[in-house]
């Protein structure tokens, strides 16, 4: 695809995971580390130096520790007072995300989702949709795992585990390709997913096979979190799609400018 020039395109950046709680005050992410202190101010102060009113940012998952609605709207409405155009899909700890109807009535007014679904803004066509882990996508020799990693995603050490893993994966690959079937073809196509599509090593896998199908040019998603330090993951181009790894704390709280006629590996293998 020829895409159209970089300086007249719309800016696209990414952040997921800010795992916001000012509705929730008792689940500060301080406890995951000292980095994760006044986190949300550093997002903002970051957010604020590079974003312009008119930029679109992604936000794959984990938005809002909130249980309920009611209790994420603290934390939505934060996040549309910053500048931009904001897209948001879901993650593991959205407990709060609820039906579309009720997600529409609730949305502020700079703020859009993606749920099992696509939608068209400026030159992006961008679809979303949660997915879920595999057992062949494993990144833990690249996490430092500094609190107890059962605390908050339990390892399956069961057959039966591992097959209910399975049979979300399959699940959440259905969702997956309902979304990416909404994709425009004629603009940049965009997938958000929260959990990773693919490992460290670059191996393809039944995600990367799908968003192959539907000629995707950026994947962004989230998930990782206390990357060990000087490990480059992903912002890398793999079989035609660029994929961005866009944690919060992985990329310093600060969003990730999503270019997609720049691709550039960087996967670190050590």
């Amino acid at each position: 695809m020829r895409f159209p020039c970089l300086t007249m395109m719309t800016k696209l950046w990414a952040l997921a995971d800010t795992h916001l709680s000012f509705g929730t005050p008792d689940k500060k992410m301080d406890i995951f580390g000292d980095k994760w202190k006044d986190h949300p101010a550093k997002i903002e102060k970051n957010w604020r130096q590079i974003v312009g009113p008119d930029d679109i940012v992604l936000i794959a998952g984990d938005i809002s520790w909130g249980k309920h609605i009611v209790d994420a709207m603290p934390d939505l409405e934060w996040i549309d007072k910053l500048p931009g155009r904001k897209i948001i899909s879901k993650g593991n700890h959205d407990y709060w995300w609820t039906s579309n109807s009720k997600m529409l009535k609730a949305m502020p007014s700079s703020i859009q989702f993606v749920n099992k679904s696509a939608l068209d803004i400026d030159e992006y066509s961008i679809a979303g949709t949660r997915l879920w882990d595999h057992i062949t996508i494993n990144f833990g020799s690249k996490i430092d795992f500094q609190v107890n990693p059962k605390d908050t995603h339990p390892e399956p050490k069961t057959e039966e585990e591992l097959a209910h893993n399975e049979r979300i994966y399959e699940s959440e690959l259905v969702r997956l390709e309902l979304a990416l079937s909404q994709l425009n073809q004629d603009k940049i196509k965009v997938a958000m997913v929260h959990y990773p599509p693919l490992s460290f090593d670059l191996k393809p896998s039944p995600t990367t096979l799908l968003l192959e199908k539907y000629n995707v040019d950026i994947c962004v998603f989230g998930h990782l979190h206390n990357v060990k330090p000087d490990i480059k993951l992903f912002d890398t181009n793999f079989r035609g799609i660029h994929y961005t790894l866009s944690s919060c704390d992985y990329l310093h709280f600060t969003p990730i400018e999503l270019k997609p006629s720049q691709h550039k590996s960087n996967i670190v293998s050590n």
